[in-house]
């Protein structure tokens, strides 16, 4: 029986149809959740797409991360179950305090697009572990507050622990601290990133033509890998 991920839709979401054809592709089961329940649907895992979740107001991600379903993720995350966050999911999760640090406007202060090279710095965790720690990937770009911020003593913890799931490569896009793309929590079950890997998941649709630099699939592992983690525990 395939494993079930919810994915959340919060009013501007609009990368979470992308997520859903992302987990199908690899094999999972999509559940479309809504932000204003306060029921999971008895899912394996949980998504929290990219977009513009209630317009970036305050902060982005603000809001909905004291959004109603936000209260059950968070009980969720804390018990275990992987919780994956993209671009606009990463800023909630740093909001809900599921993640350290903070993302501000980008340094340059302009949107940016682009296919962006990776450095995979942690395959321990529920969202990583079919990739190797030192591989180079590319996953396409898209943000405008996707600047990562943290204080010194942050820093060197996540640096220390081996907290950092992904690191910038090449050119750091927005300013980043440490050139960091993404992180993980202590027990690997909660991944936020900035790039979005549900546009990396089937030839034709990703950065896999000559122009462009590489393989359109190196997204898919991240949702594969879950499937692995998952399969792991029955």
């Amino acid at each position: 029986m395939a494993p079930k991920f919810g994915v959340i839709t919060f009013p501007g979401s609009l990368d979470d149809r992308d997520a859903q054809r992302a987990v199908r592709l690899a094999g999972g089961e999509s559940v479309a959740l809504w932000h204003g329940d306060h029921d999971l649907r008895q899912v394996d895992a949980i998504i929290l797409p990219g977009g513009f979740s209630y317009g970036d107001y305050l902060r982005p991600g603000a809001i909905a991360a004291v959004s109603p379903i936000m209260a059950e993720v968070i009980d969720a995350a804390n018990a275990g179950m992987p919780v994956l966050g993209i671009c606009n999911g990463f800023q909630v999760l740093v909001e809900a305090h599921l993640l350290p640090g903070g993302l501000i406007r980008n340094a340059h202060q302009q949107f940016i697009r682009r296919d962006q090279k990776l450095i995979v710095e942690n395959a321990g965790t529920d969202w990583t572990n079919e990739f190797e720690v030192g591989e180079e990937i590319i996953i396409p770009l898209k943000n405008g507050d996707g600047g990562y911020i943290a204080n010194d003593e942050t820093l060197k913890r996540l640096e220390g622990e081996g907290l950092i799931a992904f690191r910038y490569s090449g050119v750091n896009p927005n300013g980043s601290l440490n050139e960091i793309a993404g992180l993980t929590n202590e027990r690997g079950n909660v991944v936020g990133l900035m790039p979005h890997p549900e546009h990396a998941v089937e030839p034709g649709f990703g950065p896999d033509t000559a122009e462009a630099m590489r393989s359109g699939l190196d997204g898919l592992r991240v949702f594969t890998s879950a499937i692995r983690a998952l399969a792991a525990r029955v």
